[in-house]
């Protein structure tokens, strides 16, 4: 009869076991649009930097850059600092659509150029199904709390500076090293 060595083997499984439930902690704590709870990204250390006429407004920003990050958004957020936002970056500058369904507070939407400039502002009503488009390409929305853009002077137009915005590669080209200075090219 063959003898299994079973100190081997209950290690292995006592091994599966914490990697099965770590996994179920992680995936349970994450917030996600299916259970209704508001998704909240990391503060990005760096803020973003809106530079009007009237002089620079700086937010502090969190920043959406993958898909899912995107379709979440600000959705079940209740409610947001004058002084906060949330940058979405595209890989690439192109139409973009945005509706405030599961969203219960209005919103600036802020549609940026891959040069850092604003192409438009528009309005988002809550749990609004309208569509919102700023009827051009773009490559990066900055959502902030109604009517923060025209209260700090924000106009089509001012430039929004932000390490995601200036390392943004554009079309054909590559991507900056962290340490290069922005790419500020004409859309």
């Amino acid at each position: 009869m063959a003898h299994r060595n079973w100190p081997t083997a209950g290690v292995k499984y006592a091994a599966i076991a914490v990697i099965v439930v770590a996994s179920a902690f992680f995936y349970f704590q994450k917030s996600s649009m299916a259970d209704g709870q508001a998704m909240i990204l990391p503060v990005d250390p760096t803020p973003l930097v809106a530079v009007t006429k009237g002089g620079e407004r700086s937010f502090s920003i969190e920043v959406a850059d993958t898909e899912a990050e995107r379709e979440a958004g600000l959705m079940f957020r209740q409610d947001m600092a004058s002084d906060h936002g949330m940058l979405f970056v595209f890989e690439e500058t192109r139409e973009v659509n945005f509706w405030m369904k599961n969203t219960p507070m209005p919103l600036d939407l802020v549609f940026v150029g891959q040069n850092g400039r604003i192409r438009a502002i528009k309005q988002g009503e809550p749990f609004s199904e309208a569509v919102i488009t700023p009827g051009e390409p773009v490559r990066f929305v900055l959502e902030l709390k109604a009517g923060t853009a025209a209260s700090d002077g924000i106009v089509a137009g001012d430039l929004l500076r932000h390490p995601a915005i200036g390392t943004a590669p554009g079309p054909g080209v590559p991507p900056a090293d962290k340490g290069d200075a922005p790419n500020i090219d004409s859309d």
